[in-house]
């Protein structure tokens, strides 16, 4: 006959066991890329702006945006707006699991991928020298919510400029 301890002690280990096995297979399944969505194709300068983001959604910031959640300030270039826009992709050079897929002219196109789950943000950057800004758009490829990543990210390439800077 089996006791109450040992029927819950089964339950308890064939739940770990399924909880271990879920998690062998989300982290192969984001090593094979399966979390890494799909390139946006609205990504560049319309009209001298970046491309609105998905408001419904809480996973991107924009400093074109209207909305609370998805608003952020951009970045201020000080006097010499090349120059902060040259440290601005330094910055993003040296920042683990980023490349720059596209820089031209007062733009720049990053994707930035996280390490184990190998999710990835996209990230643009559009310098407007006449107000000494850079514009920012960076929206999560997947998910409804991005947790704040995006605005952390931001704020931190933000710090490092500045840092640079001195």
């Amino acid at each position: 006959m089996f006791t109450r301890s040992s029927a819950s002690g089964r339950v308890l280990r064939a739940a770990l066991l399924g909880l271990s096995l879920l998690l062998l297979v989300g982290c192969a399944g984001a090593q094979m890329g399966l979390f890494s969505g799909t390139r946006p194709t609205e990504l560049g300068t319309q009209g001298g702006r970046l491309a609105p983001v998905r408001t419904h959604l809480q996973n991107a910031v924009s400093s074109f945006a209207d909305t609370p959640y998805h608003r952020i300030e951009p970045i201020a270039t000080g006097p010499n707006p090349q120059a902060t826009f040259t440290r601005l992709a330094e910055a993003i050079r040296q920042t683990p699991g980023a490349r720059i897929i596209e820089q031209r002219d007062g733009y720049l196109y990053a994707e930035f991928e996280t390490r184990w789950m190998k999710f990835i943000d996209d990230a643009e950057f559009l310098l407007d020298a006449s107000a000494r800004v850079i514009h920012v758009r960076s929206p999560s490829r997947l998910g409804r919510k991005d947790f704040g990543v995006n605005r952390s990210r931001i704020e931190s390439l933000r710090a490092t400029i500045a840092n640079s800077a001195n």
